[in-house]
């Protein structure tokens, strides 16, 4: 597998895999770890603690301190597996493991089918360090 972590650290939970990307900015509320955009086809659903999965984020580079507030506050998903790289939604898992030590790892996974074959499992543990990355289905 090709994927590579962003943010290192390591998380566990539940699947929710995203039809469309999100955007943190506008898209989802930080208060509540809820996806808001009134036309995205998860609105409604809540992303707190689980890893979720998603081809690439979308929009706003506001949505950087979104996501770094949504982590400080404990409503963010424990982690986000991406097809693609994505520096904004990096750059906020980033700020708040420097500002808050919190970790939010972010997978870019680089290649559609492995990322297809991750997005579907019910449950994955993350451990993404420096030197080596781990991605294995959990219970």
């Amino acid at each position: 597998m090709s994927a590579r972590a962003l943010v290192h650290g390591h998380a566990s939970g539940g699947m929710l895999r995203l039809d469309e990307p999100l955007s943190f900015w506008g898209g989802f509320d930080s208060a509540t770890g809820k996806v808001i955009d009134r036309f995205h086809p998860q609105h409604g659903a809540c992303l707190t603690g689980l890893i979720v999965a998603m081809e690439r984020g979308r929009g706003s580079s506001s949505g950087a301190s979104v996501l770094a507030e949504a982590i400080r506050r404990g409503t963010a998903p424990a982690a986000l597996l991406l097809l693609d790289a994505d520096a904004i939604i990096a750059t906020g898992a980033l700020v708040a493991q420097m500002l808050y030590r919190i970790d939010c790892p972010v997978i870019a996974v680089g290649d559609r089918g492995d990322w297809q074959r991750l997005s579907t499992l019910l449950r994955l543990e993350i451990d993404a360090g420096p030197d080596a990355l781990r991605i294995t289905p959990s219970q």
